[in-house]
């Protein structure tokens, strides 16, 4: 087995929101509305604008890992000078590819995206599986993180 990896390309999105999905039940998402259209739509729009990259990791043709980073732009302050942000989303291994060092390549490559984009840092909410390896890529935690839902 032979791992190469590649940007997303909107003809790889089928498959790339497949397994989008397939994490976010991985992590105890609630399915109650179909995300397909609306991640479709995210995905086009943002690709086409630059907002948005994508690594994929590849065994042959086979889509294997995805990572993906939005980048957003905020009021500058004093840790991220820029307000430019990565955030970070996307990253997913399929089950019987982990533990290859794959998701850290893919982290790697989408780091480097964010960096040659300005951001000054990346955020990311991590599941519980990625905690380890997010703290092991240098990630720090900061409890101030709160959402509020509209």
């Amino acid at each position: 087995m032979s791992i190469s990896y590649r940007k997303l390309t909107e003809n790889d999105l089928e498959t790339f929101i497949r397994m989008r999905i397939t994490q976010l039940r991985e992590e105890g998402a609630t399915e109650d509305v179909d995300l397909v259209p609306p991640l479709m739509d995210y995905y086009h729009r943002h690709l086409a604008d630059g907002t948005y990259v994508s690594w994929l990791a590849l065994d042959g043709e086979k889509i294997v890992g995805t990572s993906g980073m939005s980048f957003v732009e905020k009021p500058p302050y004093f840790s991220c000078p820029s307000g430019r942000i990565g955030l970070l989303s996307s990253m997913y291994t399929d089950p019987e590819y982990r533990r290859m060092g794959i998701a850290k390549e893919l982290l790697r490559r989408v780091t480097e995206e964010a960096r040659a984009y300005g951001c000054g840092c990346v955020q990311i909410t991590a599941s519980d599986m990625g905690v380890l390896l997010y703290t092991d890529f240098g990630f720090k935690k900061n409890g101030n993180f709160m959402q509020y839902n509209l």
